[in-house]
C-alpha cells in the first residue's frame, strides 16, 4: 500500500481537543472576571495568535516556554498553543519564594516566559539567575500596558501583530506537552511531566467519568465551569480541556478573592467547579456568600480530604460537594465520588451513607487501575479496614521526574505508581484514604490517623479549622497535637475540646491514644503554595513550642 492510499494515523494531540467545540459550533463564551468575553472562534482565533507570535520568537519543536500569571483566558490560550507547536508549557507556581521560582524556570530550560505584571519584581530579582531565559512577554489587564526595558513586548500588541490562523504541526503524540513542578516535603521542587497523548486520555477519561454520574457530579455542555484551583497547579486539575471539549461557558477569576468568587457565582451562574478544602471553607464563610443561592453548585474537592464538618456546611447550602483524589503526578484525576443507587437503596439510613460516599475517595475513574497494598505489594482485603499503600496505573501517569532517574525510579517501584498515601477499600469498591504516610501519626503501638482525629475535632462547636500532627516522644514514639482556628466570636477551651476527643474515643470511634497532648489556638493553619494543611511546618512548630506530655 503505498503512502497516499495508506490510512491516517491519528495522533492524540492537545490541537485536536479544540477542533471539538468549533466543529459543533459552540455559542458559549470564556469569560474572564466577567470583563472580557470571547466566542469560541475569537479564543480559537487567539490561541492561534499566540502561536504565530511565539513561533516569531522562536519557539518550536522541544521549546520551553513558561507563564507566570494569574488564572485567566490568557493562561487557558496557553494550555494550547505552546503545546501545538511542539513546544513545551512549563507552569510556574507564584506561590512559591524567589529561590524556588528560580530554580524551577532555570531547571526547566525555558527559553520564553509569559509573565504578569504583578510578577515583574520577582522577575527582577532573579533574572540574572535564569541564563537559559532570552525572551519576555509581558501581560496585563491594563488597556494601556507599561512598557518594560528589555521585554518583547506586551501580550496582545504581539497577538495582533501576526496572522489569525496558523497551521500547527502534526506530530508524535507521545511528545512531551507540559511540566510543572510539585514541592515535597524534602528536598529542591520536581519536574512533573505529561505527554500530548496523556493530556488528551486524561481529558476523555475525566468527561467519561464525570459523564457516569447519575446522582450527583454529572457535567454536560449546559454547565458554566469556573476552576478554583491555580491553572499553574496540574492543568487545573485537567477541567479547563474538558470544559473546552464540551464547549462549555468558561469564567475565569484572575487572582482568587472570596468576594469577586462570589460575585461571579451570581452573576455568571456558575454551576461547576473545583477546589481544596481550604478554598471552600473560605467561599462559605465571606460574608459576600451570605445571600447568594448556591443551589445546584458542584464542588468537586481535593488535594486534602474532604471534612465532614465541610461537606455538610455545602450541603446545607444546597451545593453538590464531593470528593476525589490523585496528585501532581497522576495528571491528576484517578478516583471520583459518585453516589450508587444500587447501595444507597439498600441502606436504613440513607443519608448517612450518602455523607459516607461523599466524604470517601471514590471509585477509580475510566482506564485507571488503583490498588492498596502491603509492603510485599500484595491487595490488602477490600472490608474497609485493612489499610495499605495506595497504588495506581493508567495511561495518564506522569512517566516519572525531569532529571532525576532515581525519584522516578522510586516513584514507579514494582511497575506501579507509589502515592505515598495510606488508604482502604471497602467491598463496594470506594477507596477511603486514611493519611498520608508522613503524617500518619504512630503512637504507643496504633497507627492514628490524623484525617479521622481532624474531623472528630471539627465537631467541636467553637472549631471552624484543624490540622493534627504528630511529633517525636520518648515514651510513646509520637503524640498528636492539633492546632486549630476558632469560630467567629467563639473561644477554644483547650480541656474541653480533649474531653470532646475523648467521649469519642469512649464511643469507639477512634483510640484512646488519639487524644490529642496539646490544642493550640491560631489565627490561621499554615498553607502550601496550593493552599493544602503544610503540616511540614506545623510539625516543625509544634516540636519547638511543646514537650510532650504522658497520655
Amino acid at each position: 500500500m503505498s503512502a497516499a492510499q495508506a490510512p491516517f494515523q491519528y495522533q492524540l494531540l492537545i490541537k485536536q481537543i479544540l477542533k471539538m467545540p468549533i466543529a459543533q459550533a459552540s455559542r458559549r463564551q470564556i469569560v474572564y472576571r466577567g470583563d472580557l468575553r470571547f466566542s469560541y472562534p475569537q479564543f480559537v482565533e487567539r490561541v492561534h495568535r499566540l502561536g504565530g507570535a511565539l513561533a516569531a520568537l522562536g519557539a518550536g519543536m522541544g521549546s520551553r516556554v513558561a507563564v507566570m500569571d494569574w488564572d485567566s483566558h490568557r493562561y487557558l490560550e496557553s494550555y494550547f498553543a505552546v503545546p501545538m507547536l511542539g513546544s513545551v508549557l512549563m507552569m510556574v507556581n507564584i506561590r512559591l519564594s524567589p529561590d524556588q521560582i528560580a530554580y524551577t524556570i532555570d531547571h526547566s530550560g525555558a527559553e520564553i516566559l509569559l509573565v504578569n505584571v504583578d510578577f515583574l519584581p520577582v522577575l527582577d530579582a532573579i533574572r540574572d539567575r535564569l541564563p537559559n531565559l532570552r525572551e519576555v512577554v509581558v501581560m496585563s489587564d491594563a488597556a494601556a500596558p507599561p512598557a518594560v526595558a528589555g521585554s518583547a513586548g506586551d501580550y496582545e500588541t504581539l497577538l495582533a501583530s501576526v496572522p489569525a490562523h496558523r497551521d500547527f504541526p502534526d506530530f508524535d503524540e507521545n511528545t512531551q506537552a507540559t511540566t510543572f513542578y510539585t514541592t515535597g516535603t524534602t528536598g529542591l521542587p520536581k519536574g512533573v511531566m505529561f505527554s500530548h497523548r496523556q493530556l488528551v486520555l486524561h481529558t476523555l477519561a475525566l468527561m467519561s467519568t464525570l459523564m457516569m454520574a447519575g446522582l450527583n457530579g454529572r457535567i454536560s455542555r449546559e454547565d458554566v465551569y469556573m476552576p478554583l484551583t491555580p491553572m499553574f497547579h496540574v492543568h487545573a486539575w485537567g477541567f479547563p480541556y474538558v470544559a473546552t471539549m464540551m464547549g462549555m461557558q468558561q469564567v475565569y477569576i484572575g487572582r482568587f478573592l472570596p468576594d469577586v468568587v462570589c460575585h461571579l457565582l451570581r452573576t455568571e451562574h456558575v454551576t461547576v467547579s473545583h477546589c481544596v478544602p481550604t478554598i471552600m471553607h473560605m467561599i462559605l464563610n465571606a460574608p459576600a456568600a451570605k445571600d447568594i443561592d448556591l443551589t445546584g453548585w458542584r464542588v468537586i474537592i481535593g488535594g486534602s480530604a474532604l471534612p465532614r464538618a465541610l461537606c455538610e456546611a455545602a450541603l446545607a447550602r444546597g451545593v453538590d460537594i464531593y470528593a476525589a483524589y490523585g496528585m501532581s503526578e497522576t495528571c491528576p484525576i484517578m478516583t471520583m465520588t459518585q453516589l450508587r443507587g444500587d447501595i444507597l437503596d439498600t441502606e436504613a439510613d440513607r443519608p448517612e451513607a450518602e455523607i459516607r460516599m461523599r466524604l470517601s475517595a471514590g471509585m477509580p475513574g475510566v482506564l485507571c487501575e488503583v490498588r492498596v497494598v502491603d509492603e510485599a505489594m500484595n491487595d490488602v482485603p477490600h472490608d474497609g479496614a485493612s489499610v495499605g499503600e495506595v497504588v495506581a496505573r493508567s495511561p495518564c501517569l506522569t512517566p516519572g521526574y525531569a532529571g532525576n532517574a532515581e525519584a522516578s525510579a522510586a516513584l514507579w517501584r514494582g511497575g506501579w505508581l507509589h502515592t505515598g498515601d495510606i488508604g482502604t477499600i471497602d467491598r463496594d469498591g470506594f477507596l477511603r484514604i486514611v493519611d498520608r504516610v508522613k503524617d500518619v501519626i504512630k503512637t504507643g503501638g496504633e497507627w492514628i490517623s490524623s484525617i479521622g482525629l481532624e474531623d472528630i475535632v471539627l465537631t467541636h462547636p467553637a472549631i471552624s479549622e484543624v490540622a493534627v500532627v504528630g511529633i517525636a516522644d520518648d515514651r510513646w514514639g509520637e503524640r498528636p497535637v492539633a492546632f486549630v482556628v476558632a469560630k467567629p466570636d467563639r473561644l477554644v477551651d483547650e480541656e474541653a475540646v480533649r474531653a470532646h476527643v475523648r467521649a469519642h474515643a469512649d464511643a469507639g470511634a477512634i483510640s484512646r491514644f488519639a487524644v490529642p497532648d496539646r490544642i493550640i489556638v491560631v489565627d490561621a493553619l499554615d498553607k502550601t503554595s496550593v493552599g493544602k494543611l503544610d503540616k511540614k511546618v506545623m510539625r516543625t512548630k509544634a516540636t519547638a513550642m511543646i514537650t510532650p506530655a504522658s497520655v
